[in-house]
């Protein structure tokens, strides 16, 4: 693969995923295609047309929201309201993930584990996770005392690169080196499948970015996060 394509896939992660590996969990297509609404909010756009924004609006479902992920900010027309802007940090493994450190073995986790990761997610938000997010792929969680305290997974992919993201902790248990843990493991686990790990952290979560950057992770360029809703 040319440099050249490698730099306008990671460009436009979403597109990417939706159109190639996440194709089966998409709904749309050209102009525009998002990921089904239980399974994430993300969507993308082939251009900035009239056309294209009117096929993403008919995706929207009725007090719903999509999020584009792009290179530059977008400016939808008047029938699409921002509801939210914010410049995201994209990271990317390109060497060797770092020796696993000791610590708690891990649960894969299933559909039954669902309504705890919701939770888990909806305390902590580490990003969007809906019913049928766990979907996208391999989920992995830290118990203590049965209960769910800590989980990362895999979610969008393409080409060669494979996205973690759900990285999140609960508060009593912060501090412990779980998220670092858990990310280690991914990370290992999709480099041995000869394939290149990345995430999206919002631009000014500073301590995330800090230890993303301890684990490898190289910050690769900022991306503009636009969430959107059909105007009233």
């Amino acid at each position: 693969m040319t440099d050249a394509r490698i730099t306008a896939l990671l460009d436009d992660p979403v597109r990417a995923a939706l159109t190639t590996a996440n194709r089966a969990l998409a709904q749309g297509g050209p102009p525009a295609w998002r990921f089904l609404p239980e399974v994430a909010p993300f969507a993308a756009i082939a251009d900035r047309t009239d056309r294209a924004f009117a096929a993403l609006a008919a995706l929207i479902p009725p007090d719903g929201r999509v999020a584009l992920v792009t290179a530059d900010p977008v400016a939808p027309p008047a029938a699409l309201t921002v509801a939210l802007r914010s410049p995201i940090a994209q990271m990317v493994l390109d060497r060797p993930a770092p020796e696993e450190p000791p610590g708690p073995g891990h649960v894969v986790l299933g559909a039954a584990d669902v309504p705890e990761m919701i939770d888990l997610t909806g305390r902590t938000r580490p990003g969007p996770f809906g019913p049928r997010t766990i979907e996208f792929g391999h989920y992995i969680g830290l118990r203590i005392d049965g209960a769910l305290m800590a989980m990362a997974g895999e979610r969008m992919r393409f080409d060669r690169f494979v996205e973690i993201s759900a990285v999140c902790v609960d508060p009593a248990h912060r501090g412990k080196g779980f998220a670092a843990l858990l990310m280690i493991r991914l990370a290992r686990r999709i480099q041995a499948r000869g394939l290149t790990p990345f995430l999206h952290v919002f631009a000014d979560n500073a301590s995330a970015i800090a230890l993303y950057g301890k684990l490898g992770f190289a910050r690769r360029r900022t991306l503009h996060l636009t969430v959107l809703s059909a105007a009233a």
